[in-house]
Protein backbone atom coordinates (compact mmCIF):
# COMPACT_ATOMS: atom_id res chain seq x y z
CA UNK A 1 0.00 0.00 0.00
CA UNK A 2 1.21 3.48 -0.79
CA UNK A 3 -0.28 6.94 -0.43
CA UNK A 4 0.33 9.82 -2.78
CA UNK A 5 -0.87 13.40 -2.52
CA UNK A 6 -3.08 15.08 -5.08
CA UNK A 7 -5.12 18.29 -4.89
CA UNK A 8 -6.56 18.55 -1.35
CA UNK A 9 -6.85 14.83 -0.68
CA UNK A 10 -4.59 11.82 -0.33
CA UNK A 11 -4.94 8.91 -2.74
CA UNK A 12 -4.56 5.48 -1.19
CA UNK A 13 -3.70 2.63 -3.55
CA UNK A 14 -3.70 -1.06 -2.72
CA UNK A 15 -3.10 -3.69 -5.39
CA UNK A 16 -5.88 -3.92 -7.98
CA UNK A 17 -8.49 -2.31 -5.74
CA UNK A 18 -10.25 0.92 -6.61
CA UNK A 19 -8.44 3.99 -5.23
CA UNK A 20 -9.50 5.78 -2.09
CA UNK A 21 -9.53 9.59 -2.14
CA UNK A 22 -9.24 10.78 1.45
CA UNK A 23 -9.70 14.38 2.67
CA UNK A 24 -7.70 13.70 5.83
CA UNK A 25 -4.89 16.24 5.81
CA UNK A 26 -4.36 17.50 9.33
CA UNK A 27 -6.68 14.90 10.90
CA UNK A 28 -6.02 11.34 11.98
CA UNK A 29 -7.39 8.28 10.20
CA UNK A 30 -7.12 5.32 12.58
CA UNK A 31 -5.58 2.11 11.23
CA UNK A 32 -8.79 0.15 11.80
CA UNK A 33 -10.77 2.62 9.68
CA UNK A 34 -8.11 2.51 6.96
CA UNK A 35 -8.36 -1.28 6.82
CA UNK A 36 -12.13 -1.05 6.55
CA UNK A 37 -11.75 1.30 3.59
CA UNK A 38 -9.32 -1.10 1.90
CA UNK A 39 -11.84 -3.89 2.38
CA UNK A 40 -14.61 -1.83 0.76
CA UNK A 41 -12.32 -0.82 -2.11
CA UNK A 42 -11.82 -4.51 -2.91
CA UNK A 43 -15.48 -5.03 -3.74
CA UNK A 44 -15.99 -5.61 -7.48
CA UNK A 45 -18.87 -3.17 -7.96
CA UNK A 46 -17.22 0.04 -6.65
CA UNK A 47 -17.47 2.82 -9.25
CA UNK A 48 -14.32 4.93 -9.85
CA UNK A 49 -13.14 5.33 -6.24
CA UNK A 50 -14.25 5.74 -2.63
CA UNK A 51 -14.32 9.22 -1.07
CA UNK A 52 -13.34 9.60 2.58
CA UNK A 53 -14.36 12.62 4.62
CA UNK A 54 -12.11 14.19 7.30
CA UNK A 55 -14.38 13.03 10.13
CA UNK A 56 -13.92 9.38 9.12
CA UNK A 57 -13.62 6.78 11.86
CA UNK A 58 -14.16 3.07 12.32
CA UNK A 59 -17.77 1.93 12.01
CA UNK A 60 -19.64 -1.34 11.89
CA UNK A 61 -18.30 -3.08 8.78
CA UNK A 62 -17.81 0.17 6.89
CA UNK A 63 -16.14 3.41 7.83
CA UNK A 64 -18.27 6.26 9.13
CA UNK A 65 -17.47 9.29 6.97
CA UNK A 66 -17.22 7.43 3.66
CA UNK A 67 -18.96 7.90 0.33
CA UNK A 68 -19.39 4.63 -1.56
CA UNK A 69 -20.58 4.64 -5.20
CA UNK A 70 -21.71 1.24 -6.46
CA UNK A 71 -22.89 -0.26 -9.75
CA UNK A 72 -25.57 -2.93 -9.55
CA UNK A 73 -25.35 -3.55 -5.80
CA UNK A 74 -25.83 -1.94 -2.39
CA UNK A 75 -24.18 -2.94 0.89
CA UNK A 76 -26.94 -2.64 3.55
CA UNK A 77 -24.46 -2.46 6.47
CA UNK A 78 -22.76 0.48 4.75
CA UNK A 79 -26.05 2.36 4.72
CA UNK A 80 -26.39 1.30 8.35
CA UNK A 81 -29.33 1.03 10.72
CA UNK A 82 -30.06 4.68 11.54
CA UNK A 83 -31.53 5.16 8.09
CA UNK A 84 -31.98 8.78 7.07
CA UNK A 85 -30.17 10.11 10.13
CA UNK A 86 -29.44 13.78 9.62
CA UNK A 87 -29.65 17.37 10.76
CA UNK A 88 -32.16 20.21 10.82
CA UNK A 89 -31.57 23.88 11.61
CA UNK A 90 -33.76 26.98 11.54
CA UNK A 91 -32.82 30.60 12.10
CA UNK A 92 -34.86 32.93 14.30
CA UNK A 93 -35.25 36.70 14.60
CA UNK A 94 -33.84 36.61 18.14
CA UNK A 95 -30.53 38.07 19.26
CA UNK A 96 -28.45 36.48 22.02
CA UNK A 97 -28.82 39.61 24.16
CA UNK A 98 -32.55 39.03 24.73
CA UNK A 99 -32.25 35.43 25.92
CA UNK A 100 -32.82 34.68 29.63
CA UNK A 101 -29.71 34.70 31.81
CA UNK A 102 -30.70 31.30 33.22
CA UNK A 103 -31.04 28.80 30.38
CA UNK A 104 -31.80 25.77 32.54
CA UNK A 105 -35.59 26.28 32.18
CA UNK A 106 -35.08 26.43 28.40
CA UNK A 107 -33.44 23.00 28.44
CA UNK A 108 -36.23 21.69 30.67
CA UNK A 109 -38.89 23.05 28.31
CA UNK A 110 -37.29 21.29 25.33
CA UNK A 111 -36.92 18.02 27.26
CA UNK A 112 -40.60 18.21 28.19
CA UNK A 113 -41.68 18.98 24.62
CA UNK A 114 -39.69 16.18 22.92
CA UNK A 115 -39.29 12.57 24.12
CA UNK A 116 -35.57 11.73 24.32
CA UNK A 117 -33.48 8.58 24.70
CA UNK A 118 -35.72 5.51 24.51
CA UNK A 119 -38.76 7.73 25.03
CA UNK A 120 -41.75 8.06 22.72
CA UNK A 121 -45.20 9.63 22.81
CA UNK A 122 -47.55 7.86 25.24
CA UNK A 123 -51.25 7.30 24.62
CA UNK A 124 -52.13 10.10 27.01
CA UNK A 125 -50.07 12.51 24.91
CA UNK A 126 -51.48 11.62 21.52
CA UNK A 127 -54.98 12.92 22.04
CA UNK A 128 -56.64 15.75 20.09
CA UNK A 129 -55.52 19.03 21.57
CA UNK A 130 -51.97 17.92 22.39
CA UNK A 131 -49.43 20.07 20.49
CA UNK A 132 -47.92 17.04 18.73
CA UNK A 133 -51.15 15.23 17.85
CA UNK A 134 -52.02 16.81 14.51
CA UNK A 135 -48.42 16.84 13.26
CA UNK A 136 -47.84 13.15 14.03
CA UNK A 137 -51.22 12.12 12.62
CA UNK A 138 -50.62 14.09 9.42
CA UNK A 139 -47.08 12.73 8.96
CA UNK A 140 -48.12 9.13 9.60
CA UNK A 141 -51.04 9.43 7.17
CA UNK A 142 -48.49 10.17 4.42
CA UNK A 143 -46.27 7.25 5.49
CA UNK A 144 -48.83 4.59 6.41
CA UNK A 145 -49.72 3.10 3.02
CA UNK A 146 -46.12 2.52 1.97
CA UNK A 147 -45.26 1.12 5.40
CA UNK A 148 -48.14 -1.34 5.21
CA UNK A 149 -46.77 -2.75 1.95
CA UNK A 150 -43.30 -3.16 3.47
CA UNK A 151 -44.62 -4.59 6.73
CA UNK A 152 -46.93 -7.05 4.95
CA UNK A 153 -43.95 -8.52 3.10
CA UNK A 154 -41.55 -8.33 6.05
CA UNK A 155 -43.70 -8.63 9.22
CA UNK A 156 -40.64 -9.04 11.45
CA UNK A 157 -39.78 -5.32 11.14
CA UNK A 158 -42.94 -4.36 13.06
CA UNK A 159 -41.26 -4.78 16.46
CA UNK A 160 -43.22 -3.34 19.39
CA UNK A 161 -45.33 -1.16 17.12
CA UNK A 162 -44.03 2.20 18.37
CA UNK A 163 -43.08 3.48 14.89
CA UNK A 164 -45.95 5.98 14.76
CA UNK A 165 -45.54 7.27 18.32
CA UNK A 166 -41.77 7.64 17.87
CA UNK A 167 -42.34 10.32 15.23
CA UNK A 168 -41.19 13.57 16.83
CA UNK A 169 -38.80 11.90 19.30
CA UNK A 170 -35.05 12.36 19.59
CA UNK A 171 -33.43 9.05 20.48
CA UNK A 172 -30.10 8.71 22.26
CA UNK A 173 -26.38 8.46 21.49
CA UNK A 174 -25.09 11.41 19.52
CA UNK A 175 -28.56 12.76 18.73
CA UNK A 176 -29.24 16.20 20.18
CA UNK A 177 -31.28 19.40 20.18
CA UNK A 178 -29.49 22.74 20.56
CA UNK A 179 -30.13 26.43 20.93
CA UNK A 180 -27.19 28.19 19.27
CA UNK A 181 -25.94 31.62 18.26
CA UNK A 182 -24.04 32.46 15.10
CA UNK A 183 -21.14 34.85 14.52
CA UNK A 184 -23.60 37.79 14.43
CA UNK A 185 -25.31 36.79 17.69
CA UNK A 186 -28.40 35.53 15.87
CA UNK A 187 -30.20 32.64 17.58
CA UNK A 188 -30.65 29.31 15.77
CA UNK A 189 -32.42 26.09 16.71
CA UNK A 190 -30.79 22.85 15.57
CA UNK A 191 -31.29 19.11 16.00
CA UNK A 192 -29.85 15.75 14.96
CA UNK A 193 -31.91 12.57 14.68
CA UNK A 194 -32.97 9.77 12.34
CA UNK A 195 -35.55 7.04 11.76
CA UNK A 196 -35.61 5.74 15.33
CA UNK A 197 -36.50 2.11 16.07
CA UNK A 198 -38.26 1.34 12.81
CA UNK A 199 -35.23 2.42 10.76
CA UNK A 200 -33.04 0.23 12.93
CA UNK A 201 -35.29 -2.80 12.41
CA UNK A 202 -35.42 -2.28 8.65
CA UNK A 203 -31.65 -1.87 8.40
CA UNK A 204 -30.90 -4.83 10.65
CA UNK A 205 -33.28 -7.15 8.83
CA UNK A 206 -31.89 -6.44 5.36
CA UNK A 207 -28.30 -6.68 6.61
CA UNK A 208 -29.19 -10.16 7.81
CA UNK A 209 -30.83 -11.02 4.46
CA UNK A 210 -27.70 -9.88 2.61
CA UNK A 211 -25.48 -12.07 4.82
CA UNK A 212 -27.69 -15.09 4.22
CA UNK A 213 -27.59 -14.44 0.48
CA UNK A 214 -23.78 -14.41 0.56
CA UNK A 215 -23.80 -17.74 2.41
CA UNK A 216 -26.23 -19.20 -0.09
CA UNK A 217 -23.97 -18.20 -2.97
CA UNK A 218 -20.77 -19.20 -1.11
CA UNK A 219 -19.35 -15.71 -1.62
CA UNK A 220 -16.35 -15.02 0.61
CA UNK A 221 -15.99 -11.46 1.87
CA UNK A 222 -13.18 -9.63 3.74
CA UNK A 223 -15.83 -8.66 6.32
CA UNK A 224 -19.29 -10.15 6.70
CA UNK A 225 -20.72 -6.64 7.01
CA UNK A 226 -19.82 -6.11 3.36
CA UNK A 227 -22.60 -8.51 2.38
CA UNK A 228 -24.49 -6.96 -0.51
CA UNK A 229 -27.78 -7.13 -2.39
CA UNK A 230 -27.69 -7.37 -6.17
CA UNK A 231 -29.74 -5.02 -8.31
CA UNK A 232 -32.49 -6.80 -10.22
CA UNK A 233 -33.42 -9.10 -7.35
CA UNK A 234 -36.74 -8.74 -5.54
CA UNK A 235 -35.07 -8.27 -2.16
CA UNK A 236 -32.91 -5.45 -3.63
CA UNK A 237 -36.00 -3.60 -4.83
CA UNK A 238 -37.72 -4.17 -1.50
CA UNK A 239 -34.67 -2.85 0.34
CA UNK A 240 -34.54 0.33 -1.75
CA UNK A 241 -38.27 0.92 -1.13
CA UNK A 242 -37.86 0.34 2.62
CA UNK A 243 -34.78 2.56 2.91
CA UNK A 244 -36.41 5.41 1.02
CA UNK A 245 -39.47 5.09 3.26
CA UNK A 246 -37.26 5.25 6.37
CA UNK A 247 -35.47 8.29 4.98
CA UNK A 248 -38.83 10.04 4.53
CA UNK A 249 -39.76 8.99 8.07
CA UNK A 250 -36.54 10.52 9.39
CA UNK A 251 -37.17 13.78 7.54
CA UNK A 252 -40.69 14.00 8.98
CA UNK A 253 -39.37 13.09 12.44
CA UNK A 254 -36.97 16.04 12.42
CA UNK A 255 -39.66 18.43 11.20
CA UNK A 256 -42.12 17.42 13.94
CA UNK A 257 -39.43 17.77 16.62
CA UNK A 258 -38.42 21.19 15.39
CA UNK A 259 -42.05 22.32 15.40
CA UNK A 260 -42.41 21.05 18.98
CA UNK A 261 -39.26 22.90 20.09
CA UNK A 262 -40.38 26.15 18.47
CA UNK A 263 -43.87 25.83 19.97
CA UNK A 264 -42.52 25.00 23.45
CA UNK A 265 -40.23 28.04 23.50
CA UNK A 266 -42.97 30.32 22.16
CA UNK A 267 -45.26 29.19 25.02
CA UNK A 268 -42.57 29.38 27.69
CA UNK A 269 -42.93 32.05 30.38
CA UNK A 270 -39.97 34.41 30.36
CA UNK A 271 -38.78 33.49 26.85
CA UNK A 272 -38.92 36.40 24.40
CA UNK A 273 -41.43 36.37 21.55
CA UNK A 274 -39.87 35.24 18.30
CA UNK A 275 -40.46 33.96 14.81
CA UNK A 276 -38.44 31.48 12.83
CA UNK A 277 -36.51 32.87 9.88
CA UNK A 278 -36.25 31.96 6.23
CA UNK A 279 -33.17 29.79 6.74
CA UNK A 280 -34.39 26.19 7.12
CA UNK A 281 -32.13 23.20 6.42
CA UNK A 282 -33.17 19.53 6.71
CA UNK A 283 -30.58 17.10 5.32
CA UNK A 284 -29.68 13.42 5.60
CA UNK A 285 -26.15 12.18 6.27
CA UNK A 286 -26.81 8.41 6.49
CA UNK A 287 -28.55 7.25 3.34
CA UNK A 288 -28.44 5.87 -0.19
CA UNK A 289 -29.50 7.69 -3.36
CA UNK A 290 -29.44 7.24 -7.14
CA UNK A 291 -27.09 9.80 -8.71
CA UNK A 292 -24.97 10.43 -11.81
CA UNK A 293 -21.18 10.48 -11.35
CA UNK A 294 -18.29 10.05 -13.78
CA UNK A 295 -20.52 9.09 -16.68
CA UNK A 296 -22.59 6.46 -14.86
CA UNK A 297 -25.86 6.36 -12.92
CA UNK A 298 -24.87 4.75 -9.63
CA UNK A 299 -26.06 4.09 -6.10
CA UNK A 300 -24.30 6.49 -3.72
CA UNK A 301 -24.13 5.44 -0.09
CA UNK A 302 -23.25 8.32 2.22
CA UNK A 303 -22.24 6.66 5.47
CA UNK A 304 -21.88 9.75 7.64
CA UNK A 305 -21.57 12.31 4.84
CA UNK A 306 -23.72 15.18 3.55
CA UNK A 307 -24.56 15.87 -0.08
CA UNK A 308 -22.67 19.03 -1.09
CA UNK A 309 -23.64 19.76 -4.67
CA UNK A 310 -22.92 23.33 -5.71
CA UNK A 311 -25.22 25.55 -3.67
CA UNK A 312 -26.53 22.78 -1.40
CA UNK A 313 -27.03 23.89 2.19
CA UNK A 314 -25.66 21.56 4.84
CA UNK A 315 -24.96 21.32 8.55
CA UNK A 316 -21.69 20.04 10.03
CA UNK A 317 -21.99 19.67 13.81
CA UNK A 318 -19.10 19.33 16.21
CA UNK A 319 -19.39 18.14 19.79
CA UNK A 320 -21.67 19.50 22.49
CA UNK A 321 -19.00 21.99 23.50
CA UNK A 322 -17.45 23.14 20.21
CA UNK A 323 -20.31 24.27 18.00
CA UNK A 324 -21.29 23.62 14.38
CA UNK A 325 -21.11 25.04 10.88
CA UNK A 326 -23.78 25.96 8.35
CA UNK A 327 -22.18 25.38 4.95
CA UNK A 328 -22.83 25.48 1.22
CA UNK A 329 -21.56 22.82 -1.13
CA UNK A 330 -18.97 23.51 -3.82
CA UNK A 331 -19.93 20.50 -5.94
CA UNK A 332 -16.53 18.80 -5.92
CA UNK A 333 -16.90 15.81 -8.27
CA UNK A 334 -14.03 13.86 -6.67
CA UNK A 335 -15.99 13.73 -3.40
CA UNK A 336 -19.12 12.71 -5.30
CA UNK A 337 -20.48 16.11 -4.23
CA UNK A 338 -20.13 15.32 -0.53
CA UNK A 339 -18.70 16.73 2.70
CA UNK A 340 -18.30 15.54 6.29
CA UNK A 341 -21.29 15.07 8.59
CA UNK A 342 -19.54 16.20 11.76
CA UNK A 343 -16.26 16.23 13.63
CA UNK A 344 -15.86 12.46 13.91
CA UNK A 345 -14.92 10.44 16.94
CA UNK A 346 -11.38 9.95 18.22
CA UNK A 347 -12.50 7.65 21.04
CA UNK A 348 -14.99 4.82 21.11
CA UNK A 349 -17.78 5.23 23.63
CA UNK A 350 -16.15 2.64 25.89
CA UNK A 351 -12.76 4.37 25.73
CA UNK A 352 -14.32 7.80 26.38
CA UNK A 353 -16.00 6.53 29.54
CA UNK A 354 -12.65 5.19 30.77
CA UNK A 355 -10.49 8.22 29.95
CA UNK A 356 -12.71 11.31 30.35
CA UNK A 357 -13.61 12.46 33.83
CA UNK A 358 -16.76 14.33 34.82
CA UNK A 359 -14.52 17.23 35.85
CA UNK A 360 -13.01 17.39 32.36
CA UNK A 361 -16.46 17.21 30.80
CA UNK A 362 -17.72 20.08 32.96
CA UNK A 363 -14.70 22.17 31.95
CA UNK A 364 -15.07 21.37 28.25
CA UNK A 365 -18.78 22.27 28.23
CA UNK A 366 -18.37 25.48 30.20
CA UNK A 367 -20.97 28.01 29.10
CA UNK A 368 -23.32 25.38 27.66
CA UNK A 369 -26.50 24.45 29.51
CA UNK A 370 -26.38 20.65 29.20
CA UNK A 371 -26.04 17.45 31.15
CA UNK A 372 -22.87 17.40 33.27
CA UNK A 373 -23.11 13.86 34.66
CA UNK A 374 -21.17 10.65 34.07
CA UNK A 375 -23.94 9.27 31.84
CA UNK A 376 -23.01 11.68 29.05
CA UNK A 377 -19.21 11.24 29.10
CA UNK A 378 -19.17 9.24 25.85
CA UNK A 379 -20.47 12.36 24.07
CA UNK A 380 -18.03 14.78 25.73
CA UNK A 381 -15.98 17.10 23.44
CA UNK A 382 -12.72 15.21 24.08
CA UNK A 383 -14.20 12.12 22.39
CA UNK A 384 -14.28 14.01 19.07
CA UNK A 385 -11.80 15.36 16.54
CA UNK A 386 -11.02 19.07 16.24
CA UNK A 387 -13.86 20.57 14.21
CA UNK A 388 -11.57 23.34 12.96
CA UNK A 389 -9.11 20.74 11.62
CA UNK A 390 -11.97 18.85 9.95
CA UNK A 391 -13.20 22.03 8.27
CA UNK A 392 -9.71 22.96 7.09
CA UNK A 393 -9.30 19.53 5.49
CA UNK A 394 -12.43 19.98 3.37
CA UNK A 395 -12.13 23.58 2.29
CA UNK A 396 -12.49 22.51 -1.35
CA UNK A 397 -15.80 20.74 -0.57
CA UNK A 398 -17.80 23.47 1.18
CA UNK A 399 -17.81 27.16 2.00
CA UNK A 400 -18.75 28.32 5.49
CA UNK A 401 -21.84 30.51 5.86
CA UNK A 402 -22.22 30.51 9.66
CA UNK A 403 -20.43 29.18 12.70
CA UNK A 404 -22.82 28.26 15.48
CA UNK A 405 -21.97 28.22 19.17
CA UNK A 406 -24.16 26.07 21.47
CA UNK A 407 -25.89 27.71 24.41
CA UNK A 408 -28.25 24.85 25.27
CA UNK A 409 -27.73 21.18 24.37
CA UNK A 410 -30.29 18.43 25.01
CA UNK A 411 -29.10 14.83 24.75
CA UNK A 412 -31.02 11.58 25.10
Amino acid sequence: MKASQHVNYDIIHHGQNKPIKAWIRGVQLEPEARQQLLNIASMPFIHEHIAVMPDAHMGKGTTVGSVIPTLGAIIPAAVGVDLGCGMMAVSTNLKASVLPDNLKPVRAAIETAVPVGFGYWKDRDLVPGHPAYKAIDKAWTKLAERFEKIHTKYPMIYGNGTHQVQLGSLGGGNHFIEVCIDQDENVWLMLHSGSRGIGNRIGTHFIDLARKDMQRQSINLPDRDLAYLTEGSTVFDDYVDAVHWAQDYAMANRQIMMDQVVSALQRMDGFPDFETGLSVINCHHNYVAREDHFGKTVWVTRKGAVRAQEGDWGIIPGSMGTGSFIVQGKGNPDSFNSCSHGAGRTMSRTKAKKHISVEQHIKDTNGVECRKDSGIIDESPRAYKSLDAVMSAQKDLVSIAHRLKPLVCVKG
